[in-house]
Formats: C-alpha cells, structure tokens, sequence
C-alpha cells in the first residue's frame, strides 16, 4: 500500500513538471527563422480555452528543440497545421505576418 501511495505521488509531481515546462498563459517561447521570429503566446492560446496536454505531448515534445518544425509539415497538417487549417483557427499559408515576425 505504501509503494503505491508513494509511486503515485512521484507521478504527480513527474506530471506538474512536465506542465510547468509548457509555455502557459503569460508565458512566451521564440523561435528564430529566415522570415522573421515566430512567437507563440500562452496567452492567445489559452485565452481561447485551450490546455497545454491538448498538444503536449500529443503533437509536439516536451524536450526544448527536440521538434524540428519546417513549413512544409505545418502546411501539410502537423505541427502548428493540426489546428492552423483555416478550419479550427486560421491557415498559415497566405498568413505568413500573423506568426512570423521581422
């Protein structure tokens, strides 16, 4: 009984750590690229009642630069592209200013 109470708790705190690495309301992570940064805002995303395990780790890692996001896939429907598909929020093709920054 022991053993389980005490691997449930180390599963709880694997689980907020995994949480806190997301990039949550108020929170920002940048990405440098030739057509200017890209920034995604935890607040935008959140603002619109999102959660951070909707795409972690469903569509992307929680490892920093362990995703390797190229246009192509993202117009393809990955990545960014699962919900930036002009059905569920807005399509990132003919949009490049909405993310990329100069």
């Amino acid at each position: 009984m022991k053993r389980i109470a005490i691997a449930a708790a180390a599963m709880a705190v694997v689980m907020m750590a995994a949480q806190a690495m997301a990039v949550s309301a108020g929170k920002t992570v940048e990405w440098p690229t030739s057509m200017g940064k890209v920034t995604f805002k935890g607040d935008d995303h959140a603002g619109k009642g999102l959660k951070c395990n909707e795409c972690h780790t469903k569509i992307f890692k929680m490892k920093k630069g362990s995703t390797q996001m190229k246009m192509a896939d993202i117009n393809a429907g990955k990545y960014c592209g699962e919900c930036h598909n002009g059905k569920k929020a807005f399509k990132p093709a003919g949009n490049c200013a909405k993310c990329h920054k100069k």
